[in-house]
């Protein structure tokens, strides 16, 4: 009787303690996020201002970008005095340390349909093969404090016909899915080893791939930007940053025909210390962490995000071939309508692959989540040793929706009764 009473005080006990450090958990703890103190951005001074012409710049541009970064300034585009010429064409651009360029109000940088542009030398760009790894991107950020300012377009021209080709950018992608190839297409932006960079302020339209990718970055502030490429637009990601750490993406939205944000952790190192903040989502495939995550992905925080017709909201996807830990993920103050998949945690993203490279999802926050409108809310964990851990604070779900769960434990109460009807918009410019 006595070792009864004894089990039954010690079950108690422990459930109390249990009880109270999950609510001095959600009362207390620190974020995890950006470790820099990040402040709106400032455009640099320009050392040199080029006028529109509605001609090809490639070369004038470069140049202009190179001369000023040696003085740590920048490149201005502008319209003519007029404003009948705002477009300036080109091919691949580089940025190096402390260089940038600024585009103006209505100017638009448009990248030239050309694949021998962009071609890395063994003329795969815009072809398919095995790999896919065939064009250089059209804007190369490189090195420290470098950036892309201002209140114009940069347009990547996803949808036009390429130079001594039948077909677009888009149409080759959709192609290479059908055919089950890659696609040699080239991404709009990329930011190789930055410290520091900058993109704000500005409209990215029509990539032909992925919008932004971050790769091997340490410190990289993304602010007040709009994204915008059709939802059948295939694999045109909006910002996914890679082996990287130290971002902010703020005041931003995003419209694609893939991964609004997807943060991934590849052969290349562990993505970390991020923060997602005060964002709006359209079309896309949600805000994603995968599907590579083998180095590891933690300390991730998204906070204040509306995601609007979106195929799914929340979403951390990888498999046995790619999988590693993701852990200290926090979201917080998420809203969600008209999407299909508000939630989806999945190890097996890809079910048919098999390796040794297991995802584990642990230490998984949401809290004051509202999903206005029914979906699937899919928690699919690798196995019972590798379970996905989630725990909830004031999430509500609309009844209808539907539930799956396997290796999966979820802390925390579910509340059904929703009286919201829209969600809150965050201020972009």
């Amino acid at each position: 009787m006595k070792k009864l009473c004894f089990t039954k005080i010690k079950y108690f006990f422990f459930s109390y303690v249990f009880f109270i450090f999950i609510n001095m958990f959600y009362s207390f703890y620190v974020y995890a996020e950006d470790t820099r103190h990040v402040k709106e951005p400032i455009i640099p001074e320009s050392c040199k201002i080029l006028i529109a012409n509605d001609k090809v710049e490639t070369n004038d541009i470069q140049q202009a970008v190179l001369l000023c970064a040696k003085k740590h300034q920048i490149v201005s585009l502008k319209a003519s005095d007029d404003a009948k010429h705002l477009y300036f064409y080109s091919g691949p651009i580089y940025i190096p340390s402390y260089g940038g360029l600024f585009i103006d109000k209505k100017v638009i940088l448009s990248a030239i349909p050309d694949p021998s542009l962009y071609d890395l030398g063994n003329k795969t760009c815009g072809t398919l093969d095995n790999l896919g790894k065939g064009c250089k991107p059209f804007i190369t950020i490189q090195g420290n404090s470098s950036g892309l300012y201002g209140f114009g377009y940069i347009d990547g021209q996803g949808g036009n016909i390429l130079h001594n080709k039948n077909y677009t950018w888009w149409q080759l992608s959709t192609e290479a899915k059908f055919k089950n190839k890659k696609q040699n297409t080239p991404h709009l932006i990329d930011i190789k080893s930055g410290k520091n960079s900058i993109i704000y302020k500005l409209n990215l339209i029509n990539s032909p791939n992925f919008h932004i990718v971050p790769y091997k970055t340490d410190g990289l502030t993304i602010w007040g930007i709009n994204i915008k490429t059709p939802s059948e637009a295939r694999n045109t990601d909006g910002i996914d940053p890679s082996s990287s750490q130290n971002i902010t993406i703020t005041h931003t939205k995003i419209s694609t025909g893939d991964d609004n944000i997807a943060i991934k952790a590849g052969n290349s190192g562990e993505s970390k210390n991020m923060t997602i903040i005060n964002n709006n989502f359209g079309l896309g495939h949600g805000m994603s962490i995968g599907s590579e995550t083998n180095t590891g992905v933690h300390n991730i925080l998204v906070k204040n995000l509306s995601l609007s017709n979106t195929i799914n909201g929340i979403r951390i996807k990888s498999d046995s071939t790619r999988g590693g830990i993701v852990n200290n993920i926090y979201y917080e103050n998420i809203c969600i309508i008209n999407v299909k998949n508000p939630i989806l945690f999945d190890a097996h993203y890809d079910d048919k692959e098999q390796g040794n490279k297991i995802p584990e999802f642990k230490n998984i926050f949401l809290k004051n989540v509202k999903i206005l409108t029914p979906g699937t809310l899919k928690f699919n964990g690798f196995d019972k040793n590798k379970i996905i851990e989630v725990f909830l604070n004031n999430f509500s779900v609309k009844t209808g929706s539907i539930w799956i769960k396997s290796n999966t434990t979820i802390h925390g109460k579910i509340n059904n009764n929703i009286n919201d009807n829209n969600c809150q918009l965050y201020k972009i410019n």
